[in-house]
């Protein structure tokens, strides 16, 4: 289900980038160019998570012995510079209108709507099927993508009210408004994947909230007497943990083996894309209290 889901994420966002890419043609609206470019970054993003199902089914090689996550990074700093630069030219472009002392007169603002329209619907039928998906498999990637594609409804409404003004009133300036408007919603969110991709390709460590969820696993986990040395780190999507827990020296390497192995399977329960690596020490006996 989960390819499904990036499939059918990569076909919208294809379709969506053609519909749009022509309504452009027809209107020449700026808002709608900002909706184009925002289409354009879910293309590439979605494209991005298909490649991560499909890399997450690849074992490591001799080469890269952690898998192929780090690639979904590179790709990200990538969408996230094409936006930047695409944000920037729509925003200058839109402030050059407001400025400009001649009015730049749109045109087929009815097709511009229907175009609208229907990226709406197509957006709203895309994410719902993500969320099924989510609910069913646990896939993070769905559910981030989901997210994603949901907050893009804005720059679409947003292209059709400037489209609506300047057809009914005659008000082409919204359409420069609403366009400064999106292209600030469109840096913003290239500076957070970047931001993401930067810090998980220098190793960052895990959100506090994950690595607090990991220690309440490993602290309540049966016939483990303590833990330490917890690290994280993420790459692309998944998540690698490195973790020491303290057992008693006294039961049999089977035993201590099979309470390390529930554990890592607990763990990857509650994170399915985590690579997780358990070191068993034993435990110290606790101090004599008549010493």
């Amino acid at each position: 289900m989960n390819l499904s889901a990036g499939v059918a994420s990569v076909a919208v966002a294809f379709v969506l980038v053609l519909l749009k890419l022509w309504a452009l043609g027809e209107t020449h609206a700026l808002s709608v160019a900002a909706s184009l470019a925002d289409s354009a970054l879910d293309l590439m993003v979605s494209l991005g998570g298909l490649a991560a199902i499909f890399y997450a089914a690849r074992p490591p090689d001799e080469d890269h012995s952690f898998g192929h996550s780090s690639a979904e990074d590179l790709a990200a700093l990538g969408q996230s510079l094409f936006i930047l630069v695409s944000a920037a030219v729509i925003g200058w472009a839109a402030f050059r209108r407001l400025l400009s002392d001649a009015p730049v007169a749109l045109a087929d603002e009815g097709r511009g709507i229907i175009v609208m329209t229907v990226s709406i619907a197509l957006t709203l039928g895309l994410v719902l099927w993500q969320r099924r998906v989510a609910r069913t498999t646990g896939s993070k990637i769905v559910k981030a993508d989901s997210l994603h594609y949901l907050g893009d409804l804005i720059p679409n409404i947003g292209a059709i009210l400037a489209l609506w003004a300047a057809s009914r009133f005659g008000l082409t300036q919204v359409d420069s408004v609403v366009a400064m408007g999106a292209a600030v919603m469109l840096a913003v969110g290239a500076l957070g994947i970047g931001k993401g991709a930067w810090d998980a390709l220098m190793d960052r460590a895990a959100s506090p909230e994950i690595i607090a969820d990991i220690e309440r696993i490993t602290a309540n986990w049966p016939r483990v007497r303590g833990y330490h040395d917890l690290q994280t780190r993420t790459s692309g999507s998944k998540l690698f943990v490195n973790l020491h827990i303290e057992l008693d020296g006294n039961q049999t390497l089977t035993e201590a083996h099979a309470i390390s192995a529930s554990l890592k399977r607990a763990i990857v329960k509650a994170y399915p894309r985590a690579d997780v690596i358990i070191h068993k020490d034993v435990a110290q006996p606790p101090a004599d209290p008549r010493r």
